[in-house]
């Protein structure tokens, strides 16, 4: 039986590479075709990727968290019966070789398969030309970024740098590919708006003070207004499929931002959290905040809003960033004491700013400051929207 690669398959347009979720078969498992053998990640969502062969899995040449272009060989299988092996838009084709040993078109496909997209655009910078490139990867199973700058170098010459380089975090790199196709498709809009955060301060300081051992915090407070808010905005809990069609989902499933050491950023997410109780709602959000800050991305194509709190920093304002599929992102900003609004004479109260970035492409201005307006009006109301709030 023929030994064939399996390759990341192109999913959508546009798309360069894709995480390495986790692998469901085991070298040795006979697979059938369409049968699913691992999942992937890309800026869109997390999906099975079904097998194209049937046969017999040999190897896997990736590991889970590896970011791999669109078209690398992630599997190696032994196939039943003459199959042609996968090819994927813009990958190398491997099947195009001839086996013949003074083929030149095999000996340049052959170099081309060593050569990662990245390694390619990096010499490409550096000015060498795509003979040189091929050049130097002869004799090499993979051609790196290091190897351009040894040629670059020259023999017997010290390679001294003024600088360092490392890796781009796995994580950091997955976030940078859904930020990337973000700015290819969504037209954003950004509005923002001030709110009395009393209520909130107050029935805070009221559950500390209390012998319960539960004590949410005033995030939490103010991530049941949100969830609550969108019961009455179906439109925030939509996406769009295609360009010409809304998908809207029954239940919001509700985005939060979780911040990781070393600058890392993944997403917790609530489901159906507006259908939770106020008790529900806050233990599933720190279980879910918890499950995020162990280095779990909860991140899938159902999310449609996601909030960020940059309280803990004392920053008041931002323009956040929306990523689709999801259609917006709440920013909620530090309080500080502010002066009441439309009062006669001078007043200070605890404020605090939230500021919306949308999708233009869904929905426009007027149904976004609506809805910061129900936010806001939850928010100066808490007690009332959370149940047994102390009395």
């Amino acid at each position: 039986m023929p030994v064939v690669s399996v390759k990341i398959p192109q999913i959508g347009e546009g798309l360069q590479e894709a995480r390495l979720v986790g692998v469901l078969k085991q070298p040795g498992d006979k697979i059938k075709r369409d049968e699913p053998i691992y999942q992937m990640e890309t800026d869109k969502a997390v999906m099975d990727v079904e097998s194209p062969y049937d046969g017999i899995l040999l190897e896997w040449l990736a590991k889970p968290d590896d970011i791999l272009a669109i078209g690398a060989d992630v599997a190696k299988m032994d196939v039943e019966g003459e199959v042609q092996e996968m090819t994927v838009h813009g990958a190398p084709k491997s099947s195009e070789a001839s086996h013949a040993p003074d083929a030149p078109q095999a000996a340049s496909s052959s170099r081309n398969a060593v050569i990662p997209p990245k390694t390619r655009a990096y010499a490409k910078a550096k000015g060498l030309t795509e003979e040189q490139i091929v050049q130097l990867s002869a004799n090499r199973a993979k051609l790196m970024p290091e190897d351009i700058d040894a040629f670059l170098s020259g023999p017997g010459k010290a390679s001294e740098k003024n600088y360092t380089e490392a890796p781009v975090a796995p994580k950091q790199r997955l976030l940078a590919s859904r930020l990337v196709r973000g700015n290819q498709l969504v037209v954003p809009g950004t509005m923002s708006v001030t709110m009395s955060w009393n209520a909130i301060e107050h029935l805070r300081a009221r559950y500390k003070a209390s012998s319960d051992s539960f004590k949410p915090s005033a995030f939490t407070m103010f991530a049941f207004a949100v969830a609550h808010s969108l019961k009455d905005f179906p439109i925030f809990r939509s996406t769009l499929v295609g360009d010409d069609t809304l998908r809207t989902y029954k239940h919001v499933q509700l985005g939060i931002a979780v911040s990781l050491p070393g600058d890392e950023l993944v997403l917790a997410v609530i489901p159906d959290a507006d259908s939770l109780s106020w008790r529900e709602f806050a233990d599933t959000a720190r279980e879910r905040i918890d499950l995020a800050r162990s280095g779990k991305d909860q991140a899938n194509e159902s999310v449609t809003i996601s909030l960020t709190n940059m309280q803990s920093f004392g920053l008041r304002d931002a323009i956040p960033v929306v990523v689709p599929p999801a259609v917006a992102t709440l920013f909620l900003g530090a309080p500080y004491n502010g002066l009441v609004p439309d009062s006669l004479e001078l007043q200070i109260q605890r404020t605090a700013n939230m500021a919306l970035t949308f999708d233009h492409r869904v929905l426009n201005g007027v149904g976004a400051a609506e809805f910061l307006n129900a936010i806001k009006t939850k928010v100066e109301t808490i007690s009332t929207l959370i149940d047994g709030g102390l009395g």
